[in-house]
């Protein structure tokens, strides 16, 4: 597909109408595709493969007035904070028809540059840090215009084994796979976890894997912009050497692009692997064929310039206690998903913040800020071991009567039967406050 060109609708209104058109004439697969861009015949030609194999010609649908409206409905709608520059999606909203133009017009001369991103640390819950890149706002959309165009080109090839950033796809689709192959007897487990993957992908291999489907040189060179964008934390900068910045709109893509030949390599040899980004699973049926993945991931890893965390992956039999693995936030072991450690001891800090008995304010402020946490962390776990719920509703109800004694000067800590006879189950749930295990009561028998 060499010199097709789009009409630009002029407006991401016009652009949604249009995919909403586009939609009804694809495959349900393909109807999330951006109809500024994907015509029903190049999608056509998604389905049936081009000549080569290879795209040309891309950049002009990148610069396309539509595609960049799209592009900023969707970086506005994810918030997040200004990059270097300092402009807020606030402060581009208010010019933004002038700051899009601005951006096409530099774009179809070839003079657009991104500056460089800003990093911050965000604290993990083991005490160390993940470093957070945030780019401009005009490059968020910039990056966001070139994941348009060139996505499909790679979903088209993608297997259906890898579930991370992809559309139509997320964690509880991983997760369903992981379970139906347990209940189909792979129960012995390679549980792998790549050192710093964001940090460590190969440039010149990924460029590389791109340029196998993708012959623009003019988006190959704003992919290579982005991977050479300089980094600054406070008075440090410096120039990457390798991987992609984490929280850049690209990114993602890009890591299931150099991922995308291990799953290749282990379907080719009959393995059952579960991948979300760079967080995967082999399910195997005998120890056997599991160390045999195993020797085929440490090949493959070596080959293509990544790590293994020594001490983060291991190999198992999940029906045993002390041979699960954990994924996704949960823990698979001795025939129970349970949740993960590190998920509850979060959630938990997360609710004592939220109880502390110094806490001036009524029960239903806080029963009311309460309720959102729960209902959430609920909506992902509610297919762990129900006792993690009976558990959790005890801990949120002594931490409540525990305040409720501090707000009326008395010591102790909610544990006495005097508390409980005071403030029974009853009374917090006629407070409103949203009890686990009644909610995965209810989920269970209403299905």
């Amino acid at each position: 597909m060499s010199g097709q060109r789009q009409e630009s609708t002029g407006s991401a209104g016009a652009a949604k109408r249009g995919a909403e058109a586009l939609g009804e004439d694809l495959p349900p697969d393909w109807s999330w595709v951006e109809a500024t861009v994907w015509t029903k015949r190049m999608v056509s030609a998604l389905v049936d493969g081009v000549k080569g194999g290879r795209w040309y010609s891309l950049m002009d649908k990148v610069y396309a007035p539509a595609t960049l409206a799209v592009a900023w409905e969707r970086v506005r709608a994810n918030r997040g904070a200004a990059g270097v520059d300092g402009v807020s999606v606030e402060r581009f909203a208010a010019r933004s028809e002038v700051y899009l133009a601005e951006l096409a017009t530099a774009l179809r001369a070839g003079s657009y540059r991104p500056q460089p991103v800003r990093r911050v640390d965000i604290p993990k819950g083991d005490g160390r840090t993940r470093p957070l890149g945030i780019p401009a706002v005009k490059d968020r959309i910039v990056q966001t215009a070139v994941k348009l165009v060139i996505e499909p080109i790679f979903e088209a090839v993608f297997l259906p084994t890898s579930y991370g950033f992809r559309p139509g796809r997320g964690c509880h689709d991983a997760l369903r796979d992981v379970d139906r192959l347990l209940k189909e007897g792979f129960t012995f487990v390679v549980d792998a976890d790549l050192a710093g993957y964001f940090d460590s992908i190969p440039h010149e291999r990924l460029m590389a894997r791109v340029e196998e489907r993708i012959s623009d040189g003019r988006v190959l060179g704003l992919l290579r912009s982005w991977l050479g964008q300089d980094i600054l934390r406070g008075m440090e900068r410096w120039t990457p050497t390798a991987g992609t910045p984490q929280g850049a709109v690209i990114s993602p893509l890009l890591a299931n692009i150099y991922l995308h030949p291990l799953d290749e390599r282990m379907a080719a040899h009959g393995y059952r692997m579960v991948r979300y980004a760079d967080d995967f699973v082999v399910m195997c049926r005998s120890r056997e064929e599991a160390e045999a993945a195993l020797a085929e991931i440490r090949q493959w890893v070596a080959e293509n310039g990544l790590d293994l965390q020594p001490d983060k992956t291991r190999l198992g039999d999940c029906r045993q206690r002390g041979g699960g693995f954990d994924f996704l936030g949960y823990r698979f072991e001795a025939g129970r998903r349970l949740v993960r450690k590190k998920s509850l001891t979060r959630l938990k800090d997360s609710i004592r913040a939220k109880t502390k008995r110094t806490r001036g304010q009524s029960l239903a402020r806080i029963v009311a800020d309460l309720n959102p946490l729960l209902r959430g962390w609920f909506g992902y776990f509610k297919h762990a071991h129900p006792y993690t719920f009976v558990w959790l509703d005890k801990l949120v109800r002594r931490r409540l009567r525990a305040l409720l004694r501090k707000q009326e000067k008395r010591p102790g800590f909610g544990r006495s039967l005097a508390d409980h006879l005071r403030w029974p189950n009853a009374f917090f749930a006629e407070a409103g406050l949203f009890a686990l295990h009644t909610a995965w009561h209810a989920a269970r028998h209403s299905r």
